[in-house]
């Protein structure tokens, strides 16, 4: 069922079970009108629960395919513009967003492949897009498009290996 996509993927997690149970119910609701209208108490539910008790900015209009593991819920940011693929896992002290262009407009949001591993403390901003079966290390600030099949450290982040799929 699609309120569950996530579900076992955190297993022993009833944080991550609870923000991606209210995310499922409240990215469905946007899709329907009368159902928007029906579900509206979810939707401000949803933002005061998992924004401001929980502290974790994963709004209700991100593309978020399946499988999400969220570690440690706190301090984990994600811009609305974001695409994640499926079965990535995010850690806590994350943030996924736009940058300021030198015109002062914002770029576009990264893009996920996926079964990307992302680390904790870890900023990606900017639009770019990070490849399937990507390891990133904690603490590492990923400004440009990663390829499949890598492990990147550092800030800016860098590739230190990869292997096959």
């Amino acid at each position: 069922m699609l309120l569950f996509k996530d579900w076992s993927n955190n297993p022993r997690n009833i944080k991550g079970r609870l923000i991606m149970i209210g995310f499922r119910l409240s990215h469905i609701a946007t899709k329907n009108q009368i159902l928007f209208f029906l579900l509206v108490p979810q939707l401000v539910i949803y933002r005061i629960v998992v924004e401001w008790f929980l502290g974790v900015e994963l709004p209700y209009k991100t593309v978020i395919k399946g499988g999400l593991t969220l570690f440690h819920g706190q301090a984990l940011v994600v811009n609305d513009g974001t695409i994640i693929g499926s079965n990535c896992i995010l850690r806590h002290s994350t943030t996924i967003g736009t940058k300021v262009l030198a015109d002062g407009s914002y770029s576009r949001c990264p893009v996920l492949g996926d079964n990307v591993d992302v680390g904790a403390n870890v900023c990606i901003i900017g639009d770019i897009s990070i490849g399937n079966n990507v390891k990133i290390g904690a603490g590492s600030v990923v400004v440009k498009n990663v390829p499949d099949n890598s492990v990147i450290v550092g800030n800016p982040a860098r590739i230190i290996r990869t292997f096959a799929p």
